[in-house]
């Protein structure tokens, strides 16, 4: 059996070894950690931190979650929402006057955070993401391929932007730079939107899914082809020094479990958590209202969206390509998360739910 590193309480024993069986079946290397009532009760990892296998996953290795991020992006608007600062219920140009062009002076807030405005697709060149003003210009012109509020089309890549650019209208701030100061600086979390140079060295580099290689694009299991304008994705573009640098709050989020499931576990704890309050219980409860209920036309599968959620049962959360997951459940107050960098095709990977799976197993246990 693979070897892992870390530490937990005896009744988490599933989620190490089921870790350990995803290296065994081959993954390169990641990490899991479960947090209940704000504390750590598992923080594991294992494998290596490069595809050459030469370089161990240490305790900081962070890596790429890919569309998790979307959970901190989302984190971050609720505070401002908590706040009085942002009103879900705005138009979306009260904020962002430009944004009214092209019949969308009536896309709200709640819109954007629930994939319902109607601009799934970005169809810019692929430098363009890299540059901030460009792509919200970009955005800000673009006419809805739906009327906003009556389908749901996951934003992979635009929604990041568009959320991120009302954040800077309000505070002056970057997405990045406001979760920074305003969530991860206070609760101490290891997860950042965009990389800087003195974390290159830590970071696991994703790996393509087997028989496949860094040509590897984007899609979802069951979606329709993407129109032909769509820009596609590729590792090696999510590899490169330039989707690091920049700051994409749909997909450039990096970190490790420990630091995901801390952050999340503060919508968990009704706002507070390690002492630190980012808002109250009611702005909490905010992120799992239902927004919309049925078939996404780009996931091409029945989705129930809250404000910048997927909406499963009675938990909360979301997961990113490759792999990485987050998973919210306020009434048992517990937050699981399991990143990696191996890849593997989306309809064959179970690996997020089996980690959430085994966390309940413990949790259950410990609850006895």
């Amino acid at each position: 059996m693979a070897d892992i590193q870390g530490s937990y309480d005896d009744l988490f024993t599933a989620v190490p070894n089921a870790l350990a069986a995803f290296l065994d079946e081959g993954d390169t290397g990641g990490s899991a950690a479960v947090f209940v009532d704000g504390e750590a009760v598992l923080d594991v990892w294992g494998g290596y931190a490069d595809a050459a296998r030469t370089r161990p996953w240490e305790r900081d290795t962070v890596v790429n979650v890919f569309s998790v991020t979307k959970t901190m992006t989302a984190l971050a608007a609720l505070v401002l929402v908590d706040r009085d600062e942002l009103d879900l219920d705005a138009p979306v140009a009260r904020y962002w006057p430009e944004f009214a062009a092209a019949g969308k002076d009536k896309v709200l807030v709640r819109h954007l955070l629930s994939h319902t405005a109607g601009l799934p697709d970005y169809d810019g060149p692929l430098a363009e993401i890299y540059d901030w003003p460009a792509v919200t210009a970009r955005l800000a012109a673009l006419a809805p391929q739906w009327e906003p509020g009556t389908a749901a089309g996951y934003h992979s890549l635009t929604q990041g932007f568009l959320v991120g650019e009302v954040v800077r209208r309000i505070t002056g701030r970057t997405l990045g730079t406001f979760f920074a100061e305003e969530v991860a600086g206070p609760l101490g979390a290891d997860f950042r939107i965009g990389l800087g140079p003195r974390d290159d060295h830590r970071v696991a580099l994703a790996v393509p899914p087997p028989s496949h290689d860094e040509d590897y694009t984007a899609s979802a299991p069951n979606a329709d082809p993407k129109p032909a304008t769509a820009t596609a994705l590729r590792v090696r573009d999510a590899n490169s020094l330039a989707w690091r640098r920049a700051e994409i709050p749909a997909a450039n989020g990096y970190g490790n479990a420990r630091s995901v499931a801390l952050v999340q576990s503060a919508m968990a704890c009704g706002g507070t958590v390690g002492g630190v309050r980012l808002l109250s219980p009611a702005g909490c409860a905010r992120a799992w209202e239902e927004q919309f209920d049925g078939a996404d036309r780009t996931l091409g599968m029945p989705m129930r969206w809250g404000l910048g959620y997927g909406l499963f049962g009675t938990t909360y959360g979301w997961g990113g390509w490759g792999g990485s997951l987050v998973m919210v459940d306020p009434e048992a107050r517990l937050a699981v998360a399991y990143v990696t960098h191996q890849m593997r095709e989306p309809a064959d990977d179970q690996r997020g739910l089996e980690i959430v799976s085994a966390a309940y197993e413990g949790l259950q246990g410990l609850r006895a």
